[in-house]
Order: structure tokens, then sequence, then C-alpha cells
């Protein structure tokens, strides 16, 4: 036959007709169903079509029978989701070699290439068994793919002499270990947690690639690649060898139907495809009756895949641990001897193990106490196979009657209480499901989504995440973290209390209500229940229903204001009080996302805390006092900086009261340095009080546009200090400057001076500030000047493109705009999701209606922001100017 023949073979496109009308037979059936039961059944004929294709089309390319072909991979095992890769094994007899053999290249070339052409997405490899063996050799990944090879059409004596002689050559030993230090890194890679809220349905912890583990172990250990083959080895109970099946099956009819919803191959269970996927089950919203989403259909699938993810991480667990004892009884190795901790329990390899395997159910209070030994001894690294088979065994056991056991309840309470270990014992009791047996209320949370847009784990997650947090801050050796909350820390005598707070702050999300009083329902319950003295379990109660308030207070209100701090000061009511809410604070705003929290949030929190100290104390000086202290400390800073004498009249002699309020004495400093030889000295005649309107006079006392940037006193980003003339859309341009050159604007302090100047100070981050700061700041030094100085209009904002989480949980975007308190100035917040370009679009239409700005707090929550605008104009004295700017900012917001 010649060599060019199969390509213009007539029988090609009917082969590719043949094959594609039969896959779309297969995909309009899995579309359909099956479920979870039959899925395994639907992977496999998918992958027998794929067979029957390929030797069709091997046949027509006239290979002789001195050739195989062999599926690898996934492939390899029979399964074949839709969209995955089909990975092939070309075996050449030993002697052929396509570099040099011009007709043989071809022929496989050509092979190859119909395999496209047909429509197989073909991941192709050519070898001898030789070449085979030579880059299997201290390569696990290679030696993973060719270890469930299976012959497809071909020489089958090659093919098995290929096994034979790989299978010989497989180190079963250096391959566990191999797979398992492979899969650590792997977890870490996918977040190290199976509650990720967009996993990857094959490779996150608990996914399908665990399952693999096992089964790759398991072949290469001689015992079987299929999970009869572990319980036929004693390996898995028959009670186990139901839930592999089970779970597997669930993950795998996820992973398909996520396939075909995508179009593509995608193993990423994403925002936008969840509810779609939910939908494709049957699963849809649950509605209150005032139609209000309670459950959406998304958060029912994915509590199904939470709950199979974590019986996959128990599993692995269990049946890697018993693969790992055969290869060493295999070998002839003993086994790691048994060292006693008590008449229960043995350290068996820094794991422990319980003494019988009915331990749990003759003594269920030898439940907690596991844990609690977890906790007490150094050196433990986990459980043994053998209990961790018990603690499932004994899930029945935990019941009404054993949440309402004395004794249990004193050993729960003395694990909050140790002084070591307690984040990793409740980690494992939350993977065990014994945290949720003992405390029911947390296992209604366990696995549960949150919408908000700023909270990357489930709640469970999230909870044991600032719990984590909030134990960091008494560990030495984490003090360099934040240092002040581990300075408040070491004086801090009872910490299980803030462990306890951390435990329920969140435990009552989506209950509907308010889930802080719901939640401080539930832990009063709680110190009751466990004998908690009254005076700390009336600060724990206060700590869950109250644990919102600090991050609403410092990242909204004024905290220049004296009256905010002394509001805010008899809430907490002491200082005791006050340094609880602050430590659990930090500790909650860190547990939601790596994004949300920053240097900046953090100082604000701070300074909350240390003006409250203040005003609990009856330290709280008047507001001249603060001003003078302020004044004072700037005028040594700026000797040292050897400013001349006096050289700060000019300028403070324009700044009033708020500006001195709302700056400390290094801003102050700061700005006094760059701009005091700017500003000349003026006759007290000549610098007006503001006029009636509330605007400080035009300006008189002529300077150019003056921009200075420095790296920012809280670490991380610019600080940015703007004295210009004022006029009513220099916000806009800044903010639009600020928008093109890609920066983030995390806070604005907007100060008019009494001669008609706007001194207003930015604190801006972007990804690439800490590698290029001097870049940075010089660009924004010489390229904002000219942009405030503009005369053009001002450019319609640009249209950023919202991202996935955005599109699948909208934020209903929100306007109030109202009086302050003394009706002399009006507060705007904006609550919506985030884009490029929002806040140049909101300063856009505030300085089209002539409204000028005294204060922003821009707050951005992960996706959501939560700005707050002090205001103040004539024209907002008018309730149609008002109404037209409502109007107008709600269409920009919606403008997505």
């Amino acid at each position: 036959m010649p060599v060019d023949a199969p390509a213009t073979d007539p029988r090609i496109p009917a082969l590719r007709a043949q094959y594609r009308e039969q896959k779309k037979d297969l995909f309009d059936g899995l579309r359909s169903g099956p479920g979870a039961r039959g899925i395994r059944g639907a992977l496999a004929r998918l992958a027998g079509l794929t067979d029957e294709t390929l030797r069709g089309l091997w046949r027509l390319d006239g290979f002789d029978d001195r050739f195989a072909l062999a599926a690898v991979g996934g492939y390899g095992r029979g399964d074949l989701f839709p969209y995955s890769d089909v990975d092939v094994l070309l075996l050449l007899p030993e002697g052929s070699d396509p570099a040099h053999d011009d007709v043989l290249r071809q022929r496989i070339e050509a092979f190859i290439g119909q395999c496209w052409d047909v429509g197989l997405e073909i991941g192709s490899s050519v070898r001898t068994v030789d070449d085979c063996l030579a880059q299997s050799a201290g390569d696990v990944t290679v030696q993973t793919a060719l270890l469930e090879a299976r012959l497809i059409v071909g020489n089958r004596a090659l093919f098995d002499a290929f096994r034979a002689r790989f299978t010989a050559q497989l180190n079963a030993r250096d391959f566990f270990i191999a797979k398992r230090l492979e899969m650590s890194q792997r977890h870490v890679k996918y977040e190290d947690t199976p509650y990720a809220l967009e996993p990857n349905i094959k490779e996150s912890p608990g996914g399908l690639r665990d399952l693999q583990v096992i089964l790759w172990t398991a072949l290469a250990a001689g015992i079987g690649g299929r999970w009869e083959d572990l319980h036929r080895a004693g390996l898995v109970t028959a009670h186990e060898l139901r839930q592999l099946r089970h779970n597997e099956s669930v993950l795998s009819a996820i992973r398909t139907r996520l396939h075909l919803i995508a179009g593509r191959l995608e193993d990423r269970l994403v925002f936008d495809l969840q509810n779609a996927v939910a939908e494709s089950f049957g699963f849809q919203h649950r509605h209150a009756a005032d139609g209000r989403i309670m459950l959406r259909a998304s958060e029912v699938l994915m509590r199904r895949y939470y709950w199979a993810a974590k019986a996959v991480t128990q599993l692995n667990q269990i049946l890697l641990q018993n693969i790992e004892e055969h290869l060493r009884a295999a070998r002839g190795e003993p086994a790691p001897p048994l060292r006693r901790i008590n008449d229960r329990f043995f350290d068996r390899d820094a794991l422990i193990e319980v003494a019988s395997d009915d331990l749990y159910q003759r003594e269920p209070h030898a439940i907690l106490e596991t844990f609690l030994l977890y906790a007490q001894t150094p050196g433990l690294k986990g459980l043994s196979a053998r209990t961790l088979r018990a603690l499932y065994n004994a899930r029945t056991v935990m019941n009404q009657s054993f949440r309402t056991d004395p004794v249990n309840r004193r050993t729960f309470l003395a694990i909050l209480q140790q002084p070591q270990g307690i984040t990793h014992a409740f980690r494992l009791m939350n993977q065990t499901s014994v945290l949720g047996r003992y405390l029911w209320v947390f296992r209604r949370i366990v696995g549960q989504m949150q919408h908000d847009l700023f909270h990357v784990y489930t709640v469970d997650q999230h909870i044991l995440m600032v719990l984590r947090n909030m134990r960091r801050f008494f560990i030495a050796e984490h003090a360099h973290e934040y240092p002040f909350c581990s300075q408040l820390a070491a004086g801090w005598d009872k910490p299980w209390i803030l462990y306890t707070a951390a435990l329920f702050h969140d435990i009552a999300k989506g209950r509907g209500g308010d889930h802080s009083d719901l939640g401080a329902m539930e832990v009063r319950r709680f110190c009751r229940d466990h004998g908690v003295q009254q005076a700390d379990a009336k600060l724990i109660e206060f700590l869950v229903s109250r644990h919102l308030l600090m991050t609403r207070i410092a990242q909204k209100e004024d905290l220049s204001d004296p009256e905010v701090i002394q509001s805010f000061a008899n809430v907490v009511g002491n200082e005791r009080y006050l340094t609880a809410l602050y430590l659990l604070t930090v500790a909650d705003v860190r547990g939601t996302s790596p994004k949300v929290w920053n240097a900046w949030k953090g100082k604000l929190l701070e300074d909350l805390y240390k003006l409250t100290v203040r005003a609990l104390g009856g330290r709280a000086p008047d507001a001249n006092a603060v001003i003078e202290s302020r004044k004072r400390e700037a005028l040594i800073q700026l000797a040292l900086a050897s400013e001349p004498h006096q050289s700060h009249k000019a300028l403070w002699d324009t700044l009033d009261v708020s500006y001195f309020m709302r700056h400390d004495a290094g801003d102050i400093a700061w700005h006094t340095r760059h701009l005091a030889r700017h500003v000349r000295p003026q006759p007290a005649s000549k610098i007006e009080a503001p006029s009636d309107d509330g605007k400080a006079p035009r300006a008189d006392n002529p300077a150019k546009t003056i921009v200075r940037a420095r790296l920012s006193p809280v670490g991380e980003g610019l600080q940015v200090l703007v004295y210009a003339s004022d006029r009513p859309d220099l916000f806009a341009r800044i903010c639009g400057y600020f928008d093109r050159a890609g920066f983030s604007i995390l806070d604005a302090k907007i100060h008019t001076t009494r001669n008609g100047f706007a001194l207003d100070t930015f604190q801006i981050v972007s990804p690439l500030v800490p590698d290029h700061y001097r870049e940075f700041i010089g660009m924004v030094e010489s390229d904002l000047p000219p942009a405030i100085d503009s005369q053009v209009a001002l450019p319609p904002p640009r249209l950023g493109r919202v991202s996935r989480r955005v599109k699948s949980f909208p934020v209903a975007p929100r306007i109030d705009l109202r009086p302050d308190e003394k009706a002399q100035r009006w507060l705007l917040t904006v609550t919506t999701s985030d884009r490029v370009g929002l806040l140049y679009s909101i300063a856009r239409v505030l300085a089209a209606h002539q409204i000028d700005l005294e204060l922003a707090k821009i707050t951005t929550l992960g996706e959501r922001v939560e700005d707050m605008f002090l205001l103040q104009g004539a024209q907002l004295q008018h309730n149609k100017t008002q109404l037209a700017i409502e109007q107008e900012l709600l269409a920009v917001l919606e403008h997505n």
C-alpha cells in the first residue's frame, strides 16, 4: 500500500462520521443521565467507542503485526471522560527508528493526523520497549502513565513483554514514596483543602486524583488496580468498599457533567458553571415565602461535592497507610514499635493508635480523649489507619447522649484550654467529622458556601482559619507577623475565651436573619452547658454578637471624630472587652481571603483600638489638646529633618482644625517639608473663613500643582500627596489618573485649605510597587500634575470587565445619601461589585454636580466594595439634586 494512501482513503470520512454520530449519542445519554450509579458504565462505553475507532484507523494505515497500540493514563484504565485526552503508546519492535526510516515515520504521522481528523484529541508517544524502560526509570510521571497501559490492537507478545519488563523494573516502595510526596505537593498547589470554593474535581484534595493515587500504589505493590482487589487483600472493609465506589461515582458524575456543560476539558468547578451543573442533576433553587433565594442549586451541588471530597480524604489516609504496611511486610521489615500512651492508646510511628478496634463502642469517652491526647502529646502527626477506621465505625455512638455527657463536655472544654496543639486538633476533629457530631450546630455549616465575594473558604474552613489566626497571636514564633496583636495576646490571661469566640462567630451563617445574634444564642447555650463562668460567658457572647462592629467603624466611620470614638467606647465598655474584640476582628478579617487583609486596614483597626483605649481610660483629651500634641511632635520631626525655624507657619496658617484631627504627626511633618516653601505668608485679613455655602474661597495665592509620593508608612503601596488649586473635578481627575495607571485607591483624605487649595492624601497600591517603587514614585510625581491641570473634559469611564465570581454572585448596587448627625454635611455610601474604573465613575458624577468631597473611605472586600464619602455643597439641600445624583450613580453601578 502506498504511504500516502490513508490520507485519501474514502473510508476515512465514513469512519469519522460514524465516530462522531456514536459519540454524540453517548454525550446525549450522559446529559440526560445517568447519575452517579451508572456513570462508570457510561465512561467505559465512551472508552470502548474510542478503542473501536483507533482499531479502524490502525487497520486503514496498514500497520503489520510487528507493532502494538496501547492505551495509557486514564484512558488505559478504561475510563474516558467526555473531553479528556486520548493518551496512547505506539510500541515499536526493537531496532525500529522513525528518525531513520522515512516510510515508518510518514505512516506514524499519517496515523496520528487521521486520529485528529476523526475527532480524537490524541496524546501520543512512540517508543520501543527499551525506550519505555529508559524514560520511566526514576520518572514517576512516566511510570504512572505506563502503569495502567492496556493493549488496544497489535502485537500481543510485544505488549506482554513490555508489561513484564516494566513491572520487573518498577520499585514499588520508591513509587509509593514518590506518589505520596507528589500528592502532598499537589494538595499545596490546590489550596491544601477539599473545601475550596472553586475546586478542581480532578486535582484538589479529596478529588479523583486522590482515589487514583490509591489504585496506582496498590497496582505497583502487586495488590491489583481495582477496589475489589484491595478488599480481597484485606486492606478495605466492605463498608469502605461501598464508600469508595459511591464517592468515586459522585465525583465522576460531576466531572462528566462539567465537561459537557463547558464543552471542553474543564476540571475546575468554577462559579459560572456551578448552577448549570447543579441544574443538570435536577437541583433547583429553594425560595423563601417572599421570593428570596434561601438555598441555591449550586449550594446543594457543592455540599454534595464537599461531603464526597471529605470522605475521599479520610479513605485516602486509611488506605495509603494500609498499603504502606503491606509494602513493609512484603519486604520483611518489622512494623513500627508501639509506645504506650495510656491504657487506651498507643503511639505508632507518631500516629495515635487505639488499643482495640472496638474501643470507641465500648468507651465513647475515648473519642474526644483522642484529640485531647493529640493536642497534649508533642511529636504526634495524626491518627493511624486503625484509629481512623475505628472513629468512622463509631459515628453512630456520637448521638444526643454523647453530646450531653458531662465527661465529654469537660473533655471538649479541656481541648479548647490546651496551651498548644489546638488548631491541629480541631482541624483533625473536623476532618474525621467528630467536631460536627459533637457540636451539632457546627455540622450545619460544614461545606456551606459563602456568596459574599470576599470569603474564599466554606464557613467551616473560615472558622478554623480564624481559630488558627487567633492561636498564632499566642505563639512567640509568629510574633513577627502582627507584633501589636502578639503584644496584646501576651498579656491575655484566658486564650480559650478567644478560641471559643472564634469557633462560634460565624456558626449561624446561612440560616436567614442576623447570624451574629443567632450565633450569640448558640454560644450562650454552649457556655451554660459546659459550665463556663458567668463573666467569661458574657464576654464570649459579646464577642460573637459584635464581631463585625469594629471592622465597620474602622472602615466606614471618621476616626478623627471624637464622638465616633466615644460611641464605640460606650459599646465595648472596658479595655478587656476592647482587646478581645480587636484580636478577634484581626483574626476574622485575615481569615476571609488573602486579598481582603492589607496593612492599611490593619492600621485603621490599630488606630481605632488606641483611640478607644484613651477614651475608656478617661485619658481622651479634648480636640485642642490632640492638635497641640500632634503639632509638637510634627515640629520635632521637622527639626530633626533640619527644616528652618518657623518654616511651617505659612502653611499651617492655612489649615484648620479638621486637618490636624485627620492627620497624624508623621503625615503633617511630611506635608510640611514638601509644601511649606510653596506657600507665601499672608496677612490675616487675606486668610478668609469659608463662605456660607461651606466652600473655601477661591485661591488667590498662586502655586503650581505639587505631587509627592513615598512608600506608605504602613508598609504597603504608596502614599501620594496632592496640593493643587481646588476645583470641582479635582478628585475625579486624580481618580481617573490612578485608574489609567493601574493603581487601586485604598484611602483618600480630602482637605481644602483656607486659601482655596486642595491638600489631599491617597493610599494607593499596585502589585508591582514592591519591586519597582522608585519608578512608580517618579512616574506618579511627573505624570499626575499635568493630568490634574488639564482643561479638557473628563473622559468617559472605562467599562471594566467584572470577574466570573461577580457574574455568578452579583451584588445588588445600593446608594445611601443622607445628612450626617449634625446636618452640616452629607454621607454617601455606595455598595456594589468591584470593577475597573468604579471610583472614577462615582467621582465623575459628583464632579458633574459641583459636589465637594471632604473624606473618602474606600473599602474593598474581595470583589465587593463598600465606599463612604463625606460630601458638602449647597446643591445637596435640594431634593431634586439628591434624586438626580442617586439615579446617576445607580446607572453607573448597574452599567457592568
